[in-house]
């Protein structure tokens, strides 16, 4: 990267976006940060984020694979609403079809502590993991991938519309799944990794 010129983007100070204290169940922290997995579909993260447009918020919910650091599941819209993380979700469960148990870490929100959504993952065979208090490192390979996002694609343009900003959140998350080098992977694309690892298992 010195030798290229190439810097590194900081990022902006992060802020909570689940909402503020609720009385909804919470459950324990299984992760503990272990941002491994020894294969796929072992634990995922969640989290949701937003994004500045010319027509107000807009709200980014993903899903990540710790195994591979793929976005297996997203959605967005502009309402920060708990159907936006039942979509993410689903969207993950389709994609991958999980055959045994999953944990999916995420904050404490009440989007995720919702009784709606456990029944959710319940229905799913995926077991709750849930951060501390106000902790963003408990997720930080979920809050890593919100960074990576925001330095190299939001911060870097002026969305006039919803739908702007939709198409270009959703072609940086096609590139992140199969461009973006990872050094956590061995510098190859979480793609990539998945498909020697199926290889491998043949």
């Amino acid at each position: 990267m010195r030798h290229n010129g190439i810097k590194v983007r900081t990022r902006k100070r992060w802020r909570p976006v689940s909402g503020g204290p609720h009385l909804l169940p919470v459950a324990p922290n299984l992760l503990q940060r272990q941002f491994a997995a020894d294969n796929l579909n072992q634990r995922w993260v969640s989290d949701m984020t937003y994004i500045r447009t010319g027509e107000g918020w807009l709200y980014l919910a993903v899903v990540l694979d710790l195994y591979s650091r793929a976005v297996v599941g997203w959605a967005m819209h502009h309402r920060m609403q708990q159907e936006l993380v039942h979509a993410a979700l689903t969207m993950a469960v389709a994609r991958r079809k999980p055959s045994g148990e999953v944990i999916l870490h995420s904050d404490r929100g009440s989007q995720y502590c919702a009784f709606d959504y456990q029944a959710l993952l319940k229905r799913h065979g995926i077991v709750p993991s849930h951060s501390r208090a106000g902790n963003c490192w408990d997720n930080a390979a979920m809050e890593s991938f919100f960074r990576s996002l925001k330095s190299e694609r939001v911060y870097l343009t002026h969305y006039r519309s919803y739908e702007e900003a939709r198409t270009d959140v959703f072609d940086y998350i096609r590139f992140y799944n199969h461009q973006r080098r990872h050094s956590t992977l061995g510098y190859v694309t979480p793609v990539e990794y998945e498909r020697r690892r199926l290889v491998q298992s043949a």
